[in-house]
């Protein structure tokens, strides 16, 4: 394998692209807005999403999906959720049997998961998913971190797992691709309600409690569909679910605690510059699947409350942790 394509240029399609870019792959990196895709070429630096970290030559920014797409052996997609279907709809006649690397954490209404989004839209090709506690900044830093890539074909898997693997970047195979999708997804409500506990000053015994529920909530609604008791306590979910509740570099975390600062989202919008907490989605999504199907997921209820129905914050944490 040679050429790769990364469809995405935020922090983490980027934090990527350097990685195989690294490792001697011909990557093209897409991004939808022209004047991104041109300062990134001409300065070899995501300075909007990853700034201080330079780009190898050998990764080429392209505002053309076909560009982008022509000539290589994967495509590993990294748009937030909300925009992946738009964006697969638009790659579809540059297909050419590429095998597809999922790098999107969210859940679409309905609660699609990012693989069957694109099936959906690309049908039955070669699908892997990459997920894990794998925070762009740190990758790109070259911190150790390890995380898994899910695939049911383990062939599949096992390609990409060998084309993204560095001696700091360790992955592990699963075939639980269910699992290690709604672990992704669901650890980003977790971590909005932990960021409401530090803005709050709620200290680490709240947060704790919080992150205890969102691990129960997030095994017991992967449970419903076929999630691996195994995936949910390892690295895709309480790996993935303990770095974004903690970190300094987690969107959703940070959300969380400029809503208990008073901030609205509006202000919040501005302020991430460009950046998608994925949680916010996430929990509207979510939380109407779990009304429909009369699901128990209470820390996903008060998120929703807060985020979509103005509930008082200071409440919802302490209706919470009543039922921890």
């Amino acid at each position: 394998m040679k050429k790769i394509s990364v469809i995405g240029a935020g922090s983490w399609g980027t934090a990527l692209a350097i990685l195989l870019g690294e490792k001697g792959f011909d990557v093209k990196l897409w991004a939808r807005r022209e004047e991104l895709a041109n300062e990134i070429e001409s300065k070899k630096e995501n300075k909007q999403y990853l700034p201080g970290v330079k780009i190898p030559s050998n990764v080429i920014a392209e505002c053309s999906l076909k560009n982008s797409i022509n000539g290589s052996e994967m495509i590993i997609t990294a748009v937030p959720s909300e925009f992946l279907r738009s964006t697969l709809k638009e790659i579809k006649p540059y297909l050419r049997n590429q095998i597809v690397v999922s790098a999107t954490k969210g859940i679409e209404h309905n609660c699609k998961r990012m693989s069957q989004v694109i099936e959906e839209e690309l049908g039955k090709i070669k699908i892997a998913v990459l997920s894990g506690p794998n925070h762009a900044e740190e990758v790109s830093m070259k911190m150790p971190t390890a995380s898994v890539v899910a695939s049911r074909d383990k062939k599949t898997g096992k390609i990409a797992a060998e084309a993204l693997a560095t001696p700091y970047f360790k992955l592990y195979q699963l075939s639980d691709v269910i699992g290690v999708e709604i672990c992704g997804a669901l650890k980003n409500i977790s971590a909005i309600a932990t960021g409401v506990c530090d803005g709050l000053g709620f200290g680490d015994n709240a947060k704790a409690s919080i992150i205890t529920l969102g691990l129960m909530e997030m095994n017991n609604f992967g449970r419903l569909f076929g999630a691996k008791r195994g995936t949910v306590y390892g690295l895709a979910g309480v790996g993935d679910l303990i770095a974004t509740c903690t970190s300094k570099y987690s969107r959703n975390r940070f959300v969380g605690e400029q809503l208990a600062k008073g901030e609205k989202m509006e202000e919040i919008r501005k302020e991430m510059h460009g950046m998608i907490a994925e949680g916010i989605p996430t929990t509207k999504a979510v939380y109407e699947y779990s009304r429909k199907h009369n699901i128990d997921l209470p820390l996903t209820h008060q998120a929703y409350e807060v985020l979509f129905s103005n509930k008082n914050i200071k409440y919802a944490i302490t209706d919470l942790l009543n039922l921890v």
